[in-house]
């Protein structure tokens, strides 16, 4: 039975939440939610989300939502603003750590989800993130401090946080993941290839046993 609950993703035009949003939409309304913050390669992302969506063409994804919140001051001269020292391909998970990142999205999709009528906010959170914004009690947590300040309940759900990013494109092999950006420096749809978040894709095609039709640097 199709769910009539509508349902706001956080679509950042990466690989997990672009899946994410494709199996939801198979029950469930859904509203992409893409929030720019200012870090480097958001326009690469923006315009990588609505390829990917333009290629699914599926009725029940509705037109991205753009929300914004200038991050920029807080960040001070980290690499995820200026661009400059991005983590490379041999460094640890620590070293991507973008300080108050999902603080900041979920609770820039809670107010929008309180004005629109949605109390489901979905994030594309993988098993093997590490960091203390991506648990589950977090999630939990946090959705009860915001749904109290709001007025408006809702709950963050995670459903990829018992799997790996290998297990993704192993099941959705047949979506235009082509389109997605997982890189911190892509151009014009291309991908690095150097960066951290390009090796992760990288190896993450291997185990799957999935052709890589990522364009790559």
């Amino acid at each position: 039975m199709p769910n009539p609950d509508p349902v706001a993703v956080l679509a950042s035009g990466g690989l997990d939440s672009a899946v994410l949003l494709a199996e939801l939409a198979r029950e469930r309304t859904v509203f992409p939610l893409y929030v720019r913050a200012g870090l480097a390669w958001e326009d690469e992302e923006r315009a990588a989300l609505e390829r990917y969506l333009a290629a699914l063409g599926n009725p029940g994804v509705k037109p991205v939502q753009e929300l914004s919140v200038e991050a920029r001051a807080l960040m001070g001269g980290h690499w995820s603003v200026t661009g400059a020292g991005l983590p490379g391909a041999g460094s640890p998970d620590s070293a991507v750590y973008i300080p108050g990142r999902n603080i900041l999205l979920i609770g820039l999709a809670a107010v929008w989800c309180s004005l629109h009528a949605v109390h489901t906010i979905a994030i594309g959170s993988l098993g093997d993130n590490p960091f203390p914004d991506a648990t589950a009690d977090f999630f939990e947590a946090y959705a009860a401090v915001v749904s109290r300040g709001l007025g408006h309940q809702f709950t963050v759900i995670a459903p990829y946080r018992s799997a790996h990013k290998a297990d993704i494109i192993k099941r959705s092999r047949a979506l235009p993941l082509e389109h997605t950006v997982t890189c911190m420096e892509p151009q014009a749809g291309v991908h690095c290839g150097a960066c951290n978040k390009c090796a992760e894709r990288r190896l993450a095609f291997a185990q799957a046993g999935v052709p890589d039709r990522t364009p790559y640097r």
